[in-house]
């Protein structure tokens, strides 16, 4: 081997080991605001090693100093606003626990710096909104995610492998989608959250909004991303004493070419609930939960259950995979995707109206 060769070997295998370091060293991540009660999600998780809460944007300081009393983390973290916490601490990416109506704002805030953006579900609250953001985001060239806690469920994957990848039960005809709970106020939200989540302009909508975004996150990954022909929705305030700004109860109709999905979003189950059925021309696939799962083939005479694991799932949580997909070591999912989650909220924006209107909105081809 020549010197210069010899030399050349050196270098790759030093850019190599740095390479592989600088993976290994945690992602830099902000927290905007505390408002919203899934912060708990990444304040309580485990050090994995994998993220680094760096800075933590949010204006009500009593808020924060309950969250540090019970989290641990030092208020040295807190800052007033995004623009001085991005500034003072640097962060690759941010997640944004805010209200849902400031996760443009957010966008507009971090895109032109570079940095990735992970909102909570729905992505925005109106399909205006969405379009400012998907264009910051393509113009500054960043990711924007939006987090679903039924991404990380083993079992929706698995079905969606046996009704698309192994097209087990033959071509989709419906998908029915129940999401919700008893209603934020009955599991007692704290009051931040309360505040805004049943308030229309913060929120967009009630459960409308809250969780009819799950079936429509879900409907539009099994279809391809395929937007509906229409969309009809029927909205009731069961509680009117309760939630006398916004909807608490909500089922939108989906219509495809050769498919029907309906989404039941609610805030009036007896308990809470995530789950799903699929059928297909002859088979079915229900999920249950995060692991359960009951199916039926052309084949089998009876239902038979089924249980998935958590590596059916693309990460264990949305931390490690915002982690893994901005080092390049996990693959892009879909059903935090930009793509996915603009025809979300197109979704939710025509069932607002048609829940206003009593009409069905009939979905307009996208202009080339």
């Amino acid at each position: 081997m020549s010197p210069i060769q010899y030399i050349a070997v050196l270098l790759f295998v030093s850019m190599q080991l740095a390479s592989a370091q600088a993976s290994q060293k945690p992602l830099r991540v902000g927290v905007v605001g505390l408002v919203h009660s899934h912060v708990n999600g990444i304040l309580g998780r485990a050090k994995k090693g994998d993220i680094e809460i760096v800075g933590i944007a949010e204006p009500n300081r009593d808020l924060a100093e309950r969250l540090a009393k019970r989290y641990g983390y030092s208020m040295s973290l807190v800052y007033p606003t995004i623009e001085e916490m991005l500034d003072k601490t640097k962060p690759e990416a941010v997640t944004d626990f805010g209200r849902i109506v400031d996760h443009l704002q957010t966008v507009k805030i971090c895109a032109p710096r570079g940095i990735h953006v992970m909102v909570e579900k729905p992505l925005a609250v109106s399909f205006d909104h969405a379009k400012q953001m998907e264009a910051l985001a393509k113009k500054h060239t960043i990711q924007l995610l939006t987090n679903y806690e039924t991404t990380w469920y083993g079992s929706n994957h698995k079905a969606y492998a046996l009704a698309n990848t192994d097209k087990a039960i033959g071509d989709l005809r419906k998908i029915v989608v129940h999401d919700g709970h008893q209603g934020p106020k009955e599991i007692n939200v704290n009051k931040e959250f309360l505040e805004w989540l049943t308030d229309p302009v913060t929120n967009g909508a009630g459960a409308l909004f809250d969780f009819g975004c799950y079936g429509a996150n879900l409907s539009t990954w099994l279809m391809h991303n395929q937007r509906p022909l229409s969309v009809m929705a029927v909205t009731q305030q069961i509680k009117p004493d309760i939630y006398p700004k916004v909807d608490d109860e909500a089922t939108i109709i989906l219509t495809y070419p050769k498919t029907q999905t309906i989404i039941q979003g609610s805030w009036n189950w007896p308990f809470a609930r995530k789950d799903m059925e699929v059928y297909g021309q002859h088979g079915y696939v229900n999920t249950i939960d995060g692991t359960r799962m009951r199916i039926r083939l052309k084949e089998d005479k009876t239902e038979r259950t089924a249980e998935a694991t958590q590596t059916d799932a693309p990460a264990t949580d949305p931390f490690a995979y915002l982690a893994g997909l901005l080092r390049g070591e996990t693959k892009p999912d879909e059903l935090t995707s930009l793509e996915n989650n603009m025809i979300v909220v197109e979704i939710l924006d025509a069932a607002r109206q048609s829940a206003k209107t009593g009409k069905a909105v009939t979905l307009q081809k996208p202009m080339k």
